[in-house]
């Protein structure tokens, strides 16, 4: 892609210097607050160089349909497109473990994760078996495909009015 950028929701993060609460952290008030101020920041950041010409990767777990439709209206009206990146349970674990400790995501819901994902995002996106890809093989796949492998995604939040329009 001649002009891409990438938003990371752990870099973003990351920007906090004092008072940070990781999404599973306590207290969860906190924690969710924190979240929801990542996700607002990411969108803004995004914006800001979709509006520059740039197309836009943003690196981030979604938990479900709410939390991706919450990005698609911060974006508004700007096109988003999901892609998951699947390279299975096994294979999550293995590649944490290989990173620098320091890097190393502690984490131990992969099965539900897994599980949430797989039925919240059912039928949308464009799902990317990564299992067997390097980094740079699933960057290449992703700048080569995606404009044919998914289609940007109309908001879920209101599907009950636009189901009334089209009838």
């Amino acid at each position: 892609m001649p002009r891409a950028a990438q938003v990371s929701g752990d870099v973003v993060n990351a920007m906090i210097g004092n008072g940070f609460v990781w999404f599973l952290g306590k207290p969860t008030k906190d924690a969710l607050r924190h979240d929801e101020l990542c996700n607002r920041n990411m969108c803004c950041l995004a914006n800001n160089f979709v509006d520059f010409g740039f197309t836009v990767l943003m690196d981030t777990v979604l938990a479900d349909r709410s939390e991706l439709d919450f990005f698609i209206a911060l974006m508004s009206p700007r096109p988003v497109r999901l892609v998951v990146l699947d390279p299975g349970i096994d294979v999550c674990k293995d590649r944490n473990a290989g990173r620098d400790p320091a890097d190393r995501f502690e984490f131990d819901g992969y099965e539900r994760l897994q599980a949430d994902i797989e039925r919240e995002f059912a039928g949308i996106g464009w799902w990317l078996d990564t299992s067997a890809m390097t980094a740079d093989q699933t960057a290449q796949r992703l700048a080569a495909e995606l404009g044919s492998a998914t289609a940007p995604l109309v908001p879920g939040w209101n599907s009950w009015l636009r189901q009334l329009h089209d009838d």
